[in-house]
């Protein structure tokens, strides 16, 4: 039996380049929304959002990426971040195969250039405490974050 060491071209294996390209795409296109974006976003739930995105009415969205089908049928944690969010999306590459996720979920198309909505997130608001709880932990994220880079920067 002989094995390639190549995936055949229309099943990619996880792989973290085109993860980090469709996670670029999607905070480019998030920042062309009017949102504020984190990724690695940790909830409550000790889980971690790969992107977490704020607009100034405080509305919260959270972006799965899948890069591959292997990716995306090895996952079932993503029902658990619908609690943390009003909008919930999957971010895939083009070439991803689109049909295999859940129709009630949105859906976005990335690359490392940008990014599109192809299909709308169904709105769920978050309760008043669980918004604020939120949106306080998306602040000292962003804080901390920020703090360590300048420290960094010297």
């Amino acid at each position: 039996m002989s094995h390639s060491l190549f995936p055949a071209r229309d099943e990619p294996t996880d792989n973290p380049l085109i993860a980090a390209d469709i996670a670029r795409g999607v905070m480019r296109l998030f920042g062309d929304l009017g949102y504020a974006a984190l990724q690695e976003f940790p909830l409550r739930v000790k889980r971690r959002a790969d992107i977490v995105a704020l607009n100034e009415a405080g509305e919260i969205v959270i972006v799965e990426i899948k890069s591959c089908r292997a990716d995306f049928r090895a996952d079932q944690k993503w029902p658990e971040y619908l609690d943390f969010c009003d909008r919930f999306f999957f971010a895939v590459a083009p070439s991803f195969p689109q049909a295999i996720l859940p129709a009630e979920c949105g859906l976005i198309v990335a690359d490392r250039h940008g990014g599109a909505i192809l299909r709308e997130s169904a709105a769920t608001p978050l309760n008043g405490n669980r918004r604020r709880a939120q949106i306080l932990q998306i602040a000292l994220t962003a804080s901390q974050r920020l703090a360590r880079a300048t420290e960094m920067l010297g």
